[in-house]
């Protein structure tokens, strides 16, 4: 029985986790993709905070089509879609609410 309690927690623990490991990837490596996009236009963490924002509301599709863009320079259609994204309602809530100035790309 105490063989089986360590497992037991880790399993439970597991359990709990939301995120899909496949998507937890593909977010980190669309934020590789964001991350130097928004730097052509903010400096260091303020770049990360709203690079951040970006990531977080981003639709599934958009999280895939940016990570799609890893080790190869950012073309139009990823600052288009980094740039509709940077539009909506919620990403500009996060950008403000993270005392950050409005930017448009």
């Amino acid at each position: 029985m105490r063989a089986a309690l360590p497992l037991l927690c880790v399993l439970a623990i597991a359990a709990c986790t939301t995120t899909n490991p496949v998507e937890a990837v593909a977010r980190a490596s669309a934020k590789s993709v964001v991350l130097p996009i928004v730097q052509q236009r903010l400096p260091g963490p303020q770049a990360e905070a709203v690079a951040v924002c970006i990531i977080d509301n981003a639709n599934t599709d958009e999280i895939f089509s940016l990570s799609r863009d890893i080790g190869t320079r950012a073309g139009t259609t990823t600052v288009q879609t980094v740039s509709t994204i940077l539009q909506r309602p919620n990403t500009i809530q996060c950008v403000l609410g993270a005392g950050l100035p409005g930017l448009a790309l």
